[in-house]
């Protein structure tokens, strides 16, 4: 358990380092795009974006999973899948570029024609880009991948802000897609170069096939998960309406990306070296699930009651009809940081089959809802009621799967794990919930400053007086260092 523990440290560690640093960039950017652009021109791309990541699905097939998983493919094996996603990707975008015309004529709107053309470039250089750049992964290479999306944040948020400056307007939106995409790919086929082979490379495909599907098949319906929402509300309620609750989104998951982006991509390479050791790998799932939930449910809370602050610091008040449907959708955050660590351990345990069963369950309440948000309720808060609903059914069934297929414990040793994390998340609640009553015209910055240092007062305290974890020790330890 101490090596698992070490290397996930090690990675979380450098993860963390860059990302951390690069969320002040991405606050700055979205902050500065939120005043220059309008909520229409948001929603348009949102559509754009939803539809090129379903593309995306089908030149990856699982593939990143899998080469992490085997570790037998040779080199030769490599090459040859990378060819296979070059060819895929190259007939892909010409698919997407092709596409442009009807996805315009169905939400009736052709500016979408310019825009998907446009994006069709990034899901070429996102195909090429998945072997090499699984390799750092796999290698376990998280220094350098921490540093190279720093970077890249850092130059494609300049360059689209330069852009928004400029006059770009609507075409602002696709700097950051294409010129990211292109980096990753050039970056990552430096650091490993592959060879061309003029063949299908099925004979290397076949190696990975059983795992990749069950994985492939998993992110098809993980994706109508997360984008039906998106795709109904521009279809049946507007571009408008879309726009709100497409920022709204995006803010509830920019704090849960940036944790679960630190964590969830360093578990799997290094949780797979013990593939075939299920009690430790279940150790190791409790210990990660508590610390996600002493994050998650405290987090809940503060962005629960900071929603009115939060929407109107960073995007301005021509974005309060986004406040309500913020509100809800924070809820989720606590289930969601939970549930982003289900899916190494599918993966880790060579169980990519139950993980697909899990996505279905997940694809059709969250259908389920999102329909009844949009018709029969008609509005954004009842979807995002609806969302959350969906989620918690979700978080229920992912895990009694996981424990009785995968990791083979009772399920009482998970909600175990989450009854103190729980206790934290209510007790902030409830003092967060009447220090709102006291700063309702309060500056914004100083209520959301107060609010966050309460929220992180209680959680200490509740952490140091119930011995989950010795805060002042370590402190007097590094003191005497």
């Amino acid at each position: 358990m101490a090596s698992i523990k070490q290397q996930i440290l090690s990675g979380v560690f450098y993860t963390a380092l860059a990302r951390y640093s690069s969320i002040l960039i991405s606050l700055f950017v979205t902050a500065v795009l939120a005043r220059l652009l309008s909520p229409d021109e948001f929603g348009i791309v949102a559509i754009a974006t939803v539809i090129i990541n379903f593309f995306n699905l089908f030149t990856n097939i699982g593939f990143s999973a899998a080469i992490i998983q085997n570790k037998e493919l040779t080199q030769k094996d490599l090459s040859h899948i990378y060819s296979f996603t070059l060819w895929m990707g190259l007939g892909l975008s010409v698919l997407f570029f092709a596409s442009s015309w009807s996805i315009a004529r169905y939400y009736h709107n052709f500016q979408l024609i310019a825009i998907c053309q446009l994006l069709a470039v990034s899901l070429f250089f996102s195909s090429a880009a998945i072997v090499p750049n699984t390799l750092f992964f796999r290698d376990k290479n998280f220094k350098f991948i921490a540093y190279r999306t720093f970077f890249i944040q850092v130059i494609t948020g300049l360059l689209a802000i330069s852009a928004a400056l400029a006059g770009a307007g609507l075409y602002t939106l696709t700097i950051q897609p294409i010129v990211s995409s292109l980096l990753i790919y050039l970056v990552s086929l430096k650091k490993y170069p592959q060879q061309i082979h003029f063949t299908s490379g099925f004979q290397s495909i076949r190696k990975i096939w059983n795992y990749s599907m069950g994985q492939f098949l998993f992110n098809l319906v993980n994706y109508f998960t997360r984008n039906l929402d998106k795709l109904l509300i521009g279809k049946y309620m507007g571009m408008n309406p879309l726009g709100y609750y497409e920022k709204s989104y995006r803010l509830m998951m920019l704090p849960l990306q940036n944790i679960t982006y630190v964590i969830t991509p360093v578990m799997h390479p290094i949780l797979s070296d013990y593939q075939n050791d299920k009690e430790r790998l279940a150790q190791a799932h409790e210990r990660i699930i508590r610390l996600l939930a002493f994050i998650g449910f405290p987090l809940s809370t503060l962005l629960y009651f900071g929603a009115d602050e939060l929407v109107l610091l960073f995007f301005g008040s021509q974005w309060a009809a986004s406040i309500p449907v913020f509100r809800i959708l924070s809820l989720t955050v606590c289930l969601q940081l939970i549930l982003s660590s289900s899916g190494a351990f599918y993966q880790a345990g060579n169980d990519t089959r139950n993980l697909f069963i899990c996505g279905v369950f997940s694809a059709t309440t969250s259908t389920i809802g999102i329909l009844a948000g949009i018709f029969y309720f008609g509005s954004l808060e009842a979807i995002a009621w609806c969302i959350l609903i969906a989620f918690s059914l979700n978080f229920i069934q992912c895990y009694i799967q996981l424990y009785r297929y995968t990791l083979h414990r009772p399920i009482r040793l998970f909600y175990k794990k989450l009854s103190s994390p729980l206790g934290v998340g209510i007790l902030s609640g409830g003092a967060l919930y009447a220090l709102s009553l006291y700063t309702i015209h309060w500056h914004l910055l100083v209520a959301l400053s107060v609010k966050t240092i309460c929220c992180l007062a209680i959680t200490a305290c509740y952490v140091q007086c119930t011995h989950e974890y010795d805060i002042l020790g370590k402190i007097k330890q590094l003191k005497n260092k």
